[in-house]
């Protein structure tokens, strides 16, 4: 048994893992590891775990680290977080601008690569999509008001059912928040995944509760 222990940490530290799949097996490689770690920004453990676990199959290890990432979010969400840097982005051209302060725990981690470039990447976001408030609990209610009324007057036109109704106008909702709130907008940089799910990714990265506090936008001649 010790034999065996020893031969699986060596097939560990150098990267060939065998996983039996049916009658054959399949070899984890370090390059598999390599391009899932380009891919999630997992570190190279939780990638071979994740490979190992899904038989090698990359897109259903993506997936499961993601699973991970966000169970470990949720854990950290709790935790305070007072420290954090001020991000800023200014357009080509120097008409449009954008602060974001986005909080950590530790001023480690706010003086990383990893968290300056979330702090970036969230200023550009910001300067692209014009999101009104970072979550739907911020809209203000006057105007998340305005936007139930025009749901609502657009879903009686159908003729639909009260019940229907009722539906549409929830669905108009969601689709209103996607585009106002900050954290739901999809993300400029993949399509694929909201702002919520980047920033879950960089909390999963780096190890520590993330909080995306305030913006502010600015724009050349706005409201003169």
């Amino acid at each position: 048994m010790a034999s065996l222990n020893k031969l699986i940490c060596a097939l560990l530290c150098i990267g060939r893992i065998p996983k039996k799949i049916g009658e054959g097996f399949m070899t984890i490689t370090a390059q598999m590891v390599k391009e899932l770690r380009e891919k999630t920004g997992a570190g190279m453990m939780d990638c071979k775990k994740a490979l190992t676990e899904k038989g090698g199959d990359f897109d259903a290890a993506v997936q499961y680290l993601r699973e991970k990432g966000i169970a470990d979010a949720s854990k950290r969400a709790g935790r305070v977080a007072s420290e954090g840097i001020i991000g800023s982005y200014v357009h080509a051209g120097s008409k449009i601008g954008v602060l974001v302060e986005v909080n950590c725990e530790t001023d480690f981690v706010a003086r990383t690569d990893e968290f300056r470039d979330l702090a970036k990447n969230l200023a550009m976001q910001v300067c692209s999509e014009n999101p009104i408030c970072v979550r739907r609990e911020e809209v203000p209610a006057d105007l998340l008001e305005k936007e139930k009324q025009i749901a609502e007057t657009q879903a009686r036109q159908t003729g639909k059912p009260e019940k229907v109704i009722e539906k549409i106008v929830a669905g108009k909702l969601e689709t209103f928040y996607s585009r106002a709130c900050l954290l739901e907008q999809e993300f400029i940089r993949d399509r694929n995944m909201t702002v919520q799910d980047f920033v879950t990714s960089v909390i999963a990265k780096i190890g520590e509760n993330v909080v995306v506090r305030r913006f502010v936008r600015f724009q050349l001649g706005e409201e003169l």
